[in-house]
């Protein structure tokens, strides 16, 4: 049963993230987590998360705007190796606030509560009208990669702080799907490796089915989305990039994710 739930979790995940940049490792890491130790379900999501990156890569990647790419991507990398460097210093930040719902019990992060507190002022400020014709200055790129590697290191939320970013930074569909496709490869890379201590005891090998079977699910999704990519317009992303902002913000918030 669990191999069905997370192929279809994978397939249609991957299908709304493809236009959305983010979202894939934060929806499908408790999925994985209802079935397995929560240290399995980090590295089976880092492997499908990293291999369907790839994949994207693969149909899209000559879109990229190796301009942004630069001027994102570095800052992202670095601030990325000092975010999760961090969090295996600290290991787990004292929770602000815990409580139980559906007979399991929630904890409340500063991290977690920070990072949804800039969510929601991106999506909200994505759906503001007089908002629509601003566009973030070659010079935010820099800001938006520090803050999405930092915050990808340390809580594994990058994504979508890097979404809220490259959706303003004038690039046309297909140039800011695939950048931010890069740019979440190389963050991967960096933080994957500084996470590699804690993925020893994760025992992938015994699980190579399931993982084989959620990354197929997910490429395949992502062969739909690039499909579909040619019917959608910007604003059609735009949206999407605001509902997903939205709702992981809330679940980020409410300690859920």
């Amino acid at each position: 049963m669990e191999i069905v739930i997370i192929c279809l979790a994978a397939f249609f995940t991957s299908i709304l993230t493809f236009f959305s940049g983010f979202g894939l490792g934060t929806i499908l890491a408790p999925v994985f987590a209802i079935f397995f130790p929560i240290d399995v379900a980090i590295a089976l999501t880092g492997v499908v998360h990293f291999s369907n990156n790839l994949f994207k890569i693969a149909l899209i990647g000559k879109n990229t705007d190796k301009a942004v790419l630069l001027r994102f991507g570095i800052p992202a990398i670095l601030a990325s190796f000092a975010g999760a460097w961090l969090l295996l210093k600290i290991t787990v930040l004292p929770s602000i606030f815990q409580y139980q719902m559906w007979g399991k019990e929630f904890e409340i992060t500063p991290v977690k509560l920070i990072v949804a507190i800039l969510l929601i002022i991106f999506s909200i400020l994505e759906i503001v009208p007089s908002f629509q014709k601003v566009q973030f200055g070659r010079d935010k790129l820099v800001l938006g990669g520090i803050l999405s590697g930092f915050f990808g290191g340390l809580s594994g939320i990058q994504g979508a702080i890097r979404s809220a970013f490259l959706i303003k930074s004038g690039l046309n569909k297909e140039a800011y799907i695939a950048t931010g496709v890069v740019i979440a490869c190389l963050v991967d890379l960096t933080r994957l490796s500084v996470y590699a201590s804690r993925f020893t005891t994760a025992n992938l090998h015994e699980n190579l089915t399931l993982l084989v079977s959620a990354t197929l699910a997910a490429i395949t999704g992502a062969i739909i989305g690039s499909k579909l990519l040619r019917k959608v317009t910007l604003r059609f992303i735009q949206l999407i990039v605001a509902a997903m902002l939205m709702i992981i913000s809330v679940a980020l918030g409410l300690g859920i994710l």
